[in-house]
């Protein structure tokens, strides 16, 4: 019998299910995560040996490798190591084989003593998991490398730079992080471009115009004797560019305008048809998917991977960490069984449609984000019982994504209409109409349905205006990131990788640098003085390019082609003598404090936002000698106590560093829940 080690007690669930017809031959054993790591008590990093990490296990997870010694012992050390595949799950592996005296560890190398079988699967289902206990691999060192010079360096930034954050704010709770900090730069950043912009005002003139059989068709108005109205401005952001346009249409040549055109008379100057083919989008990568959740179903990118991360362990999808827009044959051929049997054969293709990727070292060996069952359609799934409908949601973005790269290509025919006035004003405006559906019939029928005909319109045909539209607008400045944007500049830029954008996300709205408004990212005062002080502090360290380039020289590690204690000695000698230098100046470092219309009840100072380990609160301007201070109370709006009709209020635990919601009326009554699934949206009758 064999003892199959994974790390999660869903994949161990998923895997029984699978492995209950060889009853007898293997038992599997989840780690639950992590459970040997590098200490949080200290640096716990050997500069003197070579950047040697000192690892231990977790206090709470030492009854889970008592067990693991167990079993393996039972077992006669007959183990599978069958954690995920990315570096994460590597060293998860490494580290079992480590307690269990498979590993000489000699840093920074290590040895393997005894041979230990290590299977690797992009999707956990029967005939993937059969293949590969028939074909076990060994532990991929180099993987563990990478990792572990992550986690180095990692540890060498955030335990070096957040006691300086601590001398300079007197906050001992902050933290700087190698990436974290860039991810926060940018939302930083991205406040000051919109706060600089300076708004324009300028007018848009569309005509509504009678045009044949059409009575109402809308027009904008683009020129004057061929000079165009449209302006477009063109900025240089941090990190990106950022285009906006305006019309050069002042207000008072708005009017002028207007009674000009109601004098005119008006032709179809030219009428176009075009038809051109569109393509479906590629199946889905990790920061793809956490891109459309957001905008699609409005989920931040922390629960999206949660959620990736269920649906892979029950053996929906394949693995959800991943780079690459490779799909498998055996995906592709079934998906085009389906297409036929769902939608016709018309909707099918000839050969299988493949995609390149853009992404700066993908790993081409592996899959794209995909369904691994057909019989498991969006339909089926909504009546399963033990999915959540945050869980069905996503998996039908993901099937009807992966299914349509593999459908017809949508047929559509576009019209560009002009309108040219005796004078020389001149009107643009455009139809579509979708000729074939092809893939949108699966993922945008309403699209289709906007779509139908185009009008009956001929050159030379003469036009009548029935009125003219004013529209007054103002230049917008670039819009704040939300988890989408962040995602897709972090991707861009090479900053990070898929698999860590939403802890990045997660970790700075934790410690209170950035709050959401309306689900885009808003820096904190806090925030903004940290960001601030470390990237003028370390220009050269939290910079776009040298973030990016670390990556690179990670991914080299996992390829072999870097040495691990090299990357570790090129970083940290110039990082420790700038850190030396900067040691030097204890000056304090202000927080700009935002006012409110309020003054303190105890000494008459304003009242000012202030943020702390446990989140933002309301405090004295008047601190240290002052320390009143005043709870936010945040209300879930339409959301009543069940037991006493008590507004239900947001609420933070100490203990956990969780938010949890409570009636209004505690410690009177104690009623309470840990999600923010809605109870009575109509206020009951109070006991």
């Amino acid at each position: 019998m064999t003892l199959i080690v994974v790390e999660s007690p869903t994949k161990a669930r998923t895997f029984n299910r699978i492995l209950k017809d060889k009853e007898g031959d293997y038992e599997v054993f989840a780690t639950v995560g992590h459970f040997r790591d590098i200490p949080a008590s200290g640096m716990n990093i050997d500069y003197n040996q070579l950047f040697k990490p000192t690892y231990a296990i977790a206090e709470d997870k030492q009854r889970i490798v008592d067990r693991l010694l167990e079993l393996a012992k039972k077992h006669n050390n007959d183990v599978i190591l069958a954690t995920d595949e990315d570096r994460e799950g590597e060293s998860i592996s490494y580290h079992i084989a480590y307690v269990l005296g498979f590993v000489n560890e000699k840093w920074p190398d290590f040895e393997f003593n005894r041979p230990l079988k290590r299977i690797v699967f992009h999707e956990i289902t029967p005939n993937a998991l059969i293949e590969a206990l028939a074909n076990p691999t060994t532990v991929r060192v180099n993987l563990i490398k990478a990792q572990q010079a992550r986690r180095i360096l990692d540890r060498i930034v955030g335990y070096e730079l957040s006691p300086l954050l601590w001398k300079k704010l007197g906050k001992n709770w902050l933290s700087a992080g190698r990436v974290q900090t860039v991810g926060l730069r940018l939302i930083i950043e991205r406040e000051k471009e919109i706060l600089a912009f300076k708004p324009e005002k300028y007018y848009q003139i569309n005509g509504i115009f009678e045009i044949g059989t059409q009575s109402e068709v809308k027009a904008k108005l683009v020129s004057l004797n061929n000079t165009a109205y449209e302006q477009k401005i063109k900025l240089t952001l941090f990190a990106s560019e950022y285009e906006y346009s305006k019309t050069s249409i002042t207000l008072e040549e708005k009017t002028n305008i207007v009674d000009d055109l109601a004098k005119d008379t008006y032709i179809v100057s030219d009428y176009s048809i075009n038809e051109s083919s569109k393509y479906p989008p590629p199946p889905y990568t990790t920061s793809q998917l956490q891109i459309d959740a957001f905008m699609k179903l409005g989920y931040p990118s922390k629960l999206t991977m949660k959620l990736a991360q269920t649906l892979y362990e029950r053996g929906l999808i394949t693995y959800h960490r991943t780079d690459s827009f490779n799909l498998s044959s055996s995906f592709v051929f079934k998906a085009k069984d389906y297409i036929k049997g769902h939608f016709g054969s018309e909707y099918t293709l000839d050969k299988p449609r493949g995609y390149k990727t853009r992404s700066k070292g993908a790993q081409q060996a592996h899959e794209a984000i995909r369904p691994t069952k057909f019989e498991k359609i969006p339909k089926t799934v909504k009546g399963d019982k033990k999915l959540t409908t945050e869980l069905q949601k996503l998996y039908s973005l993901i099937f009807s994504r992966a299914i349509a790269t593999q459908m017809a290509e949508a047929k559509i025919k576009s019209a560009k209409c002009l309108v040219l006035s005796a004078k020389g004003y001149q009107f643009e405006t455009t139809f579509e109409q979708v000729v074939f559906d092809g893939f949108l019939k699966l993922t945008n029928p309403e699209f289709v349905d906007k779509h139908q005909i185009l009008p009956t319109i001929a050159k030379d045909d003469k036009v009548s205006l029935k009125n003219a539209e004013e529209v007054e607008s103002l230049t917008k400045p670039p819009y704040r990131y939300n988890d989408g944007s962040l995602v897709r500049t972090l991707e861009d830029k090479g900053i990070g990788r898929p698999s860590t954008y939403a802890s990045i996300i997660s970790n700075i709205q934790d410690k209170q640098y950035i709050v959401r408004d309306r689900g885009y990212f808003m820096p904190t005062a806090l925030g903004t003085a940290i960001s601030d002080y470390l990237s003028a502090a370390f220009p050269q360290l939290f910079e776009l390019g040298f973030t990016s380039g670390m990556e690179l020289k990670l991914d080299l590690v996992e390829e072999g082609e870097e040495n691990l204690v090299k990357l570790l000695q090129d970083f940290y000698v110039p990082f420790k003598a700038e850190l030396d230098i900067k040691k030097l100046d204890i000056s304090p470092l202000e927080v700009k404090d935002s006012f409110l219309d309020e003054l303190c009840p105890q000494c008459n100072l304003p009242l000012t936002y202030k943020y702390g380990k446990y989140g933002k609160f309301i405090a004295c301007s008047g601190y240290p000698n002052c320390k009143y201070i005043k709870k936010i109370v945040r209300y879930l709006e339409g959301e009543f106590c069940p037991d006493c009709g008590g507004m239900m209020v947001i609420r933070y635990s100490f203990k956990t560093k969780k938010k949890f919601y409570g009636c209004q009326h505690y410690p009177k009554c104690t009623y309470l829940r840990f999600t923010m699934k809605q109870v009575q949206v109509t206020k009951p009758k109070e006991k």
